[in-house]
């Protein structure tokens, strides 16, 4: 139980209210600062790993990338070594012969096959080339003079030299190894190896991870963006940059500096710096440096840093969040708790002060809200009446709507038996005065035939109009259409030569019930006959079709077609373009097929109409 504070029970609940506000605001006050702090020192910590675990992978990528360097280094290195003490140099530089320049022209073609060198050539002490393994081809280095190569006079004065140029010919970039041929004493010439470095780009290229190799004077030699070649790591000064221009040692290159911007050191070997990529837009890397062994060559490698760190960091920022979130909460809802006890005891002690006069307002608000309940009472009791009322006139007119529907329905479909009971009871009538009473006998039967018949009708609309269905059996098909012709005989005398029938073998059956189909075939033929009233050329034309989905009863008439006000509402109740239609017999041919499975299709235009119904096949 908690205990009542002093200072509570002579305190209001305004008071206690006002403390309340006061001491939430300096909670909230303390919760942002100690989030603040915590999310600052999350991201600082998660930025601080990341750039370890990057800068880790990194540089063991740099180192991979500089073994591979020197892999391709090591090989040329080797070829002006032992050119320079080979007997067939010697013999061609000593003599100078087109016999011996010819034999080591070929050797030196035959050596770059083999190697990953570029181009391997001889020149004499003159600075001219005498022999070249490109001397084939348009380019050949054979007569071009390199005295002004620093290659050639460093070769010259220290017996051999390395130096990155942009070919004068090929122009194409490389390192140029030279030694030199003879003692120093007395020389003879100079070998030279170019190597390029073109797959060693397109393996770095690969990875997607922008990598340069520079030289002293922090020029790019080598990288895996073609268009930072011959750029700076920095702006170079004007006597440094018009020295390297006059020596055409890069050719025509402006040497601007790199598109890397804001570095921030973090060692001597590593920094965060913004580089701008082709085709890409300002990001965030790692930059690792190391020196290349055996060069004066430095290798930067840059690892995209911006979205990993980012990373990191947000995912500390949570972390942090998850922990700080249920500390603050534990101590709202300790302040919240020792602040509901105070106003608990402090709204009791008010309560007991002003017991007496709540009493009296509380029952003059009990007398109003009774009064209003009252009132309410009398208007729900009346409003529950108006709605009984308004059900009962509904339900009334839905019953009407049903019955008139069923009505119509059940005359429509009565209409051809009786025209044809009338017709054989004339017929029958004209036999007994005739005296034929076989005639008279046969007509008969089919008048009690029929009126069976109409029973039965009677029976199915009835079903249709609950929306009821009869269950579905095979019924051959060519007697239903036999049928169907049948009831329309009496009424269309003399115009039935108009139907021409492709009747069914026996053997077809479909499924559903012979009567209702029945129905069907009436109303569709009714309606073509009705169409085709006082054409010379009324034809129409009834097909069925058996196919792998079905059978399928085509009715098709000559006639001048469906006004298309009619045909997009044809299958409505009460839509017919008859003077005395009710427009119920297609809507009853349709809900027939349909409950069989089936489905009825109609197409028509000013050269007549065609009904297609789908049966499912008995099997």
């Amino acid at each position: 139980m908690l205990q009542r504070p002093a200072a509570a029970l002579s305190s209001t609940p305004e008071q206690l209210g006002r403390r309340a506000r006061h001491a939430w605001l300096l909670l909230a006050a303390i919760a942002l600062a100690i989030a603040t702090v915590a999310l600052y020192g999350a991201g600082l910590y998660g930025r601080t790993t990341e750039v370890r675990a990057l800068a880790a992978q990194g540089r063991t990528d740099a180192n991979l990338k500089v073994a591979l360097l020197r892999a391709v280094l090591e090989s040329p290195r080797a070829l002006p070594l032992l050119l320079s003490e080979d007997q067939q140099v010697l013999d061609a530089l000593a003599q100078k012969s087109g016999a011996a320049i010819d034999v080591l022209n070929r050797k030196l073609e035959g050596l770059v096959s083999g190697t990953k060198a570029s181009v391997l050539y001889v020149i004499g002490t003159d600075g001219l080339a005498i022999a070249s393994s490109n001397w084939r081809e348009p380019i050949s280095f054979v007569g071009n003079d390199y005295r002004f190569r620093d290659y050639f006079s460093a070769a010259m004065q220290s017996g051999t030299a390395e130096y990155f140029a942009l070919g004068n010919v090929s122009k194409r970039p490389g390192l140029y190894i030279s030694r030199r041929v003879g003692d120093a004493a007395a020389p003879l010439g100079v070998v030279v190896v170019k190597a390029e470095f073109d797959q060693l780009e397109a393996d770095w290229h690969e990875a997607n991870r922008p990598a340069y190799v520079s030289d002293e004077h922090g020029v790019v030699l080598i990288t895996s963006v073609p268009s930072w070649r011959f750029m700076t790591t920095a702006r170079l000064a004007g006597p440094d940059l018009a020295a390297i221009q006059d020596s055409q040692q890069f050719g025509d290159a402006l040497l601007m500096p790199l598109p890397i911007t804001r570095p921030q050191a973090l060692s001597p070997d590593m920094s965060i710096v913004h580089a701008v990529t082709p085709g890409g837009s300002d990001a965030e890397y790692l930059r690792l440096s190391t020196l290349i062994p055996s060069t004066p060559w430095r290798l930067d490698y840059l690892v995209p840093a911006e979205a990993p760190i980012a990373a990191a960091a947000r995912e500390m920022r949570l972390l942090a969040l998850g922990v700080i979130v249920p500390l603050l909460g534990f101590a709202a809802y300790l302040l919240w708790r020792r602040q509901s006890g105070q106003m608990r005891i402090a709204a009791e002690q008010a309560a007991r002060t002003e017991l007496e006069r709540r009493v009296v307002e509380r029952t003059e608000d009990l007398s109003r809200a009774r009064d209003r309940l009252q009132a309410e009472i009398s208007g729900h009791r009346s409003t529950e009446a108006k709605l009984q009322v308004v059900q009962q006139d509904l339900v009334q007119a839905n019953r009407l709507a049903i019955l008139g529907q069923v009505a119509a329905g059940v005359a429509h479909e009565i209409n051809q038996p009786v025209a044809t009971i009338r017709a054989y009871a004339d017929n029958a009538r004209v036999f007994l005065d005739r005296k034929q009473t076989a005639p008279a006998e046969q007509n008969l039967g089919a008048i009690a035939a029929l009126t069976e018949r109409i029973g039965t009708i009677t029976e199915e609309l009835k079903a249709f109009a609950r929306k009821g269905r009869t269950a579905a059996e095979p019924v051959e098909l060519r007697g239903v259409i036999e049928g169907a012709v049948v009831l329309l005989r009496s009424r269309f005398a003399g115009r039935l030569e108009a139907l021409a029938i492709e009747l069914p073998p026996p053997s077809l059956k479909v499924m559903g019930n012979r009567v209702r189909l029945e129905q069907v075939l009436i109303n569709l033929f009714q309606n073509a006959l009705e169409a085709l009233d006082g054409r010379d050329d009324a034809r129409v034309q009834v097909s069925v079709e058996d196919t792998t989905d079905g059978v399928t009863v085509g009715v098709s008439d000559n006639g001048p077609g469906i006004p298309p006000a009619i045909l997009r509402s044809l299958f409505t109740p009460f839509n017919t373009s008859k003077e005395k239609g009710l427009g119920l017999g297609l809507v009853i041919s349709k809900d027939i097929v349909a409950d069989y499975g089936g489905r009825i299709e109609v197409s028509s235009d000013d050269s007549g109409s065609r009904f297609t119904i789908h049966l499912a096949k008995a099997a």
